[in-house]
């Protein structure tokens, strides 16, 4: 028997997908939509391109992607992220083929620059620790447990893109110091924010209460947190991390908390995700955690999912949303 041809361009999702988004798609007759679980195994995904092939977007949350799919898609023309980061794309790979990334833009910024700042908010006013006096009846021992103030403390953000932007606009209103490095980024932009930029890192470091990381994951910040860096820092200092796992060499913090300089860390990123129970951060109690959700909240997930949606209805329409492409060089 022939196979039935369609002209119909199939959309494979394998994360959870807004209802705003699946909607705005399935609303268009020549697109159909394929949905599957959440955290899908490589080679199960790679058999459900082959499956369906040919696929010609997929929405992906943290799954890879490079060759080897393009391949199994059999006819991709736009790769997108229900996200922002994109460290588990093959860039080369799809440039190599002029297929465009494509991410959400600033649809989840505000969500992860409240969550760097909530974390920093907890780590000062101690709030696990407070909260633990009361509910352990150790009323008695709370002046071991005083908080203190951002007035005044001085945070170096590590980016000043979409996210650090925002968080550098939340501690100027909390009046605090708010110095940023970005070597892509112009000094005037930089200081249109209200924030002084600073060229040298580690002397920047060196004066820093507060280090709240917001820049990509790449060959060239992998580690950039490693023991010598942590070493510049205050022992009175506290580190931020909700970008990417690796940008922080773990050992090294886990050493300079445990020898008492470093005050604290928060993370909402690991090296390995999900981490192992026995990552003995997790045992020390000036670290706060959270699961990789610093930009994944309800209004956020509604966001991206629209912000997906319309990001792959650009590329089909041949009037790409360029400001979200990230290999630009396809655009040409």
């Amino acid at each position: 028997m022939a196979t039935a041809i369609t002209n119909k361009k199939k959309v494979l999702v394998t994360e959870t997908f807004a209802a705003s988004g699946k909607a705005l798609l399935q609303g268009r007759s020549d697109i159909e939509l394929l949905t599957f679980p959440n955290g899908i195994g490589q080679p199960d995904f790679n058999e459900l391109l082959r499956k369906h092939a040919p696929v010609h977007a997929v929405a992906l949350g943290p799954t890879r992607f490079g060759e080897d799919e393009l391949v199994s898609s059999g006819d991709m023309r736009v790769v997108t992220r229900i996200g922002v980061g994109f460290d588990a794309i093959d860039l080369p790979a799809l440039s190599k083929r002029n297929v465009p990334l494509m991410t959400v833009g600033t649809a989840n910024s505000p969500s992860v620059a409240e969550a760097a700042l909530f974390m920093m908010m907890a780590l000062a006013k101690r709030g696990t620790e407070l909260d633990a006096l009361v509910k352990e009846s150790r009323w008695a021992d709370r002046l071991k447990a005083i908080p203190f103030d951002l007035l005044g403390k001085t945070v170096v953000v590590i980016g000043c893109g979409r996210i650090g932007s925002r968080l550098v606009k939340r501690c100027v209103a909390m009046e605090m110091t708010v110095q940023v490095f970005d070597p892509y980024k112009d000094a005037g932009d930089i200081a249109a924010t209200g924030a002084e930029p600073v060229s040298d890192l580690d002397a920047a470091l060196a004066g820093a209460d507060f280090i709240s990381i917001h820049c990509p994951k790449s060959p060239e910040t992998v580690g950039l947190f490693d023991a010598a860096r942590l070493a510049r820092l205050k022992p009175t200092a506290y580190l931020i991390n909700t970008a990417r796992g690796g940008i922080v060499d773990e050992a090294a913090l886990h050493a300079a908390l445990a020898a008492g300089k470093l005050a604290g860390a928060g993370l909402d990123v690991f090296a390995q995700e999900p981490p192992q129970p026995d990552n003995p951060l997790f045992k020390l109690s000036n670290v706060i955690t959270a699961p990789h959700l610093a930009g994944v909240t309800r209004e956020a997930l509604d966001r991206m999912g629209l912000q997906t949606a319309k990001n792959i209805l650009s590329a089909f329409d041949d009037d790409i949303i360029a400001d979200n492409v990230i290999n630009k060089d396809v655009l040409k």
